[in-house]
């Protein structure tokens, strides 16, 4: 049973992209989940969970994909959402959403990790829960994109690619593919300009799960790469005009890792697609070319 429909999102192959790298590339869409991200997989189970424990309050801090989940989430459980955001970091349609379903948004002077500080304290009130993926509620429900998968696939794939901001989808997968005991392994793309990135959704100083990333690269179970804002923008536009799916820039990050690191010949890789593209619209570059007159020679003569 779902609360809002989260879950059962779309995979698609990537013939382009496959012929490119040279392995059998899917997409995993996670983009098309209630809020348009892959935060609703684990908030569903997270506010669900903190209401049994007779919540009142959720709190998170977030660049925008967490704010605008949690503050579904709250409405849906009737419940209050409180979101902390770092001051002109949180795309503006992100923040839309949580206003609209109610959230108490908070801009604070500072950066993420100031936010998540400030959550963690606020979490120790009566009545308040922390809902970021350090709750393990979290990670719980983010696992069940393994299972998913590979019902999906009809089998295991060789190799899941995803973006590298806070650390938490990237161990809440590793916890699924342990949990299905399968050997997939994992590739994490992160911004090589964490705090100042254009993808902001990873614009993450300090990632909150890096000592259990630390620990996945130890065991040879998960590669991160770091990437330049050039790959992740050139990954982010191939993604929208080589397979048609418009993501947000850094849910592209996961395929510039593939791109820098080539899968091996033939494996099965899996793209996980974190957000939608409309989530950060104000990323696409502006069309600076004038009207033109209502004619075909005038069309004809702007699209050549």
């Amino acid at each position: 049973m779902t609360i809002l429909g989260e879950g059962n999102t779309p995979l698609i192959e990537a013939p382009r992209l496959s012929a490119e790298l040279g392995a059998r590339v899917h997409v995993k869409c996670e983009s098309l989940n209630p809020t348009g991200s892959f935060k609703d997989r684990g908030m569903a189970f997270a506010v669900g969970r903190a209401v049994e424990r007779g919540a009142h309050t959720v709190v998170c801090a977030s660049t925008g994909n967490t704010a605008a989940s949690a503050a579904a989430y709250a409405a849906r459980f009737g419940v209050r959402a409180v979101v902390l955001t770092p001051e002109g970091a949180t795309a503006t349609a992100k923040r839309a959403q949580a206003r609209a379903v109610g959230a108490h948004v908070v801009e604070l002077e500072g950066t993420f990790d100031d936010a998540l500080r400030c959550c963690r304290e606020l979490a120790q009130e009566d009545g308040f829960e922390l809902v970021n993926s350090v709750n393990p509620d979290r990670l719980d429900g983010q696992a069940t994109l393994v299972p998913e998968l590979v019902e999906q696939l009809g089998t295991a794939p060789d190799l899941i690619a995803l973006p590298y901001g806070g650390g938490g989808n990237s161990s809440a997968i590793a916890l699924g593919i342990e949990r299905a005991g399968i050997a997939t392994k994992l590739l994490g793309g992160e911004a090589r300009e964490r705090p100042t990135t254009f993808a902001s959704a990873i614009r993450i100083g300090e990632p909150a799960h890096a000592e259990n990333i630390d620990r996945l690269r130890e065991s040879g179970r998960l590669e991160v790469v770091t990437l330049s804002e050039d790959e992740i923008r050139d990954a982010w536009l191939a993604l929208a005009r080589a397979e048609g799916v418009f993501c947000e820039p850094a849910s592209a990050a996961g395929l510039a890792a593939l791109r820098r690191s080539r899968p091996v010949e033939g494996a099965l890789v899996v793209c996980v697609v974190t957000g939608h593209g409309l989530k950060d619209a104000g990323a696409v570059p502006e069309d600076d070319r004038p009207t033109v007159a209502p004619t075909v020679a005038a069309i004809l003569e702007a699209i050549a």
